[in-house]
């Protein structure tokens, strides 16, 4: 169940133990699995949608894909109920079941953010955005109102960690060349944290290193801060002050898929509880990892994994090897694994990185950065860097492609992998 980091790792991993022998179903909303860490670049435009998709059915030999949403366990039955893209109900039985349905945008009881704030964990808010900024400085152009002007020419970001740190680094750019066309001032942007600094998870030195590039770029980086109240006209911050603006970015975080309470399987903070070798317990045929999972961390005695990319593609290819071990294919072997470093790409040649402990900015960790973005992509390395390469010598090409309205995308939804339709 879902195609994400763990999904999509689970399943590969499983098809090659099968070879065959076993029926491998992959049961996911859309035709491919999505590279997260290069989304802000498409909302940038950098990257054509299409470079951060690899195709389930063709890198996925051997495994059998049913588009689809899923609604419901049936444990007694051995059954899971979906609807397909055209709403139709449907059943899929299983042996064996591995849950990895994910994660959507965290909210919070914040007035008016529900209502006037955009999430970014999809395709379609991507490509909102991308369309949504090109719109506000079009329209800022076109304006003789100096307050509205400013107001569409301002994009504030909540949340520094990952997520909105690379979207206000790789924003802040693509409106540079926006404004320079349409012939405005420079785009204000700032991004906003409860925390005491940008990433606040990761070693101080990669930090200062993302605070440096940010504030060298112009975005005006508040600490301690964060939204009140969120309006038609602007957000209302915790210190009193107004920011007019028309684009509100929420990147908080992140909360297990709504899905995992209706499944009537032990929780812990809204995640499926499993023991160390992934499984449910109760329920020796059902599994479930990633950021869906309370994973046990071993390297942490009495804390669980924390809902990264890193662990989650670990815990998938474990999970396929302890659901091979449970059909009597190899012995199950329990979840451990050391954070190996983290990288965050700042656009251009900037990034914050730490492989195995050892902190690198600049042109050396962007360099990095890169070369573990293109070693994970699981398809499309060779369209990726030739965007790449193509996009230091050329014009960014800016243009609005009107595909994703503003409906199509609420913040409060179980699904940010789908666009929502009218009614």
């Amino acid at each position: 169940m879902g195609a994400g980091f763990a999904g999509y790792q689970a399943a590969r991993e499983l098809s090659r133990k099968a070879r065959g022998a076993a029926e491998v179903v992959l049961v996911n909303p859309n035709d491919y699995f999505l590279y997260l860490p290069l989304l802000p670049e498409v909302a940038a435009g950098t990257l054509e949608p299409r470079r951060v998709t690899v195709s389930l059915a063709g890198t996925l030999r051997g495994v059998r894909v049913v588009l689809g949403e899923v609604h419901g366990v049936d444990l007694a039955g051995r059954r899971v109920s979906y609807a397909d893209p055209e709403g139709r109900a449907g059943w899929l039985g299983y042996d064996r079941l591995l849950i990895t349905v994910g994660s959507v945008n965290k909210l919070l009881p914040i007035p008016g953010v529900a209502e006037h704030a955009h999430g970014f964990r999809g395709m379609p808010e991507a490509l909102f955005l991308r369309d949504h900024v090109n719109r506000q400085i079009a329209l800022a152009a076109e304006t003789d109102d100096p307050l509205e002007r400013a107001a569409r020419c301002t994009f504030v970001v909540v949340g520094a960690g990952y997520t909105g740190t690379e979207v206000a680094a790789q924003g802040v750019r693509y409106t540079d060349v926006l404004a320079r066309q349409y012939g405005v001032a420079r785009p204000r942007w700032l991004l906003l944290d409860v925390a005491s600094r940008v990433l606040p998870t990761l070693d101080e030195r990669l930090s200062a290193t993302a605070d440096r590039v940010l504030r060298g770029r112009g975005v005006d980086v508040r600490p301690g801060t964060s939204v009140r109240e969120a309006t038609a006209d602007g957000v209302l911050l915790d210190d009193g002050s107004f920011v007019g603006t028309r684009s509100l970015v929420w990147c908080v975080g992140v909360r297990p898929d709504p899905l995992v309470d209706d499944l009537g399987m032990p929780t812990e903070q809204g995640r499926v509880l499993v023991d160390e070798y992934l499984t449910v317990p109760g329920h020796p045929e059902v599994f479930a990892c990633g950021d869906a999972a309370a994973v046990p961390d071993l390297t942490r005695p009495g804390e669980t994994t924390p809902m990264t990319a890193q662990h989650a593609v670990r815990q998938g290819r474990v999970a396929a090897h302890n659901i091979a071990a449970s059909c009597g294919v190899g012995a199950r072997r329990e979840y451990r694994h050391h954070d190996l470093g983290f990288a965050v790409d700042l656009g251009g040649l900037q990034a914050a990185a730490n492989p195995l402990r050892v902190p690198l900015a600049g042109p050396a960790a962007g360099v990095l950065t890169r070369g573990h973005h293109l070693a994970s992509l699981p398809g499309n390395r060779a369209r990726v860097l030739t965007d790449w390469m193509l996009n230091a010598v050329l014009p960014r090409q800016s243009v609005q492609l009107g595909l994703v309205p503003e409906f199509a995308v609420p913040l409060d939804t179980a699904s940010p992998e789908t666009a929502r339709l009218p009614g």
